[in-house]
């Protein structure tokens, strides 16, 4: 799987399906944490580990801790523009 925010959005989209919490509202914008997905710190680092699978690193490791999947997306066009 590549990089690009679709690719990112698709990640994110299939995680949430699987653990039962995509919102019907969902957007690239909305909280993953309070006031929005409501993820736990369990789900944060299955997240992390499915990035990892997926899309070759992820932002947790490297020390961020994205809000939104916008927030994701930015990390991996950063990572791709330092290829």
């Amino acid at each position: 799987m590549g990089n690009s925010p679709a690719d990112i959005e698709q990640t994110v989209v299939a995680f949430l399906t699987r653990i039962d919490k995509m919102p019907d509202d969902f957007h690239a914008d909305m909280p993953l944490y309070a006031d929005g997905v409501e993820l736990d710190s369990l789900e944060t680092a299955e997240l992390s580990a499915l990035l990892e699978d997926d899309h070759g690193s992820d932002p947790y490791s490297d020390g961020a801790m994205p809000e939104t999947t916008r927030d994701i997306q930015a990390y991996y066009e950063r990572v791709d523009a330092g290829s």
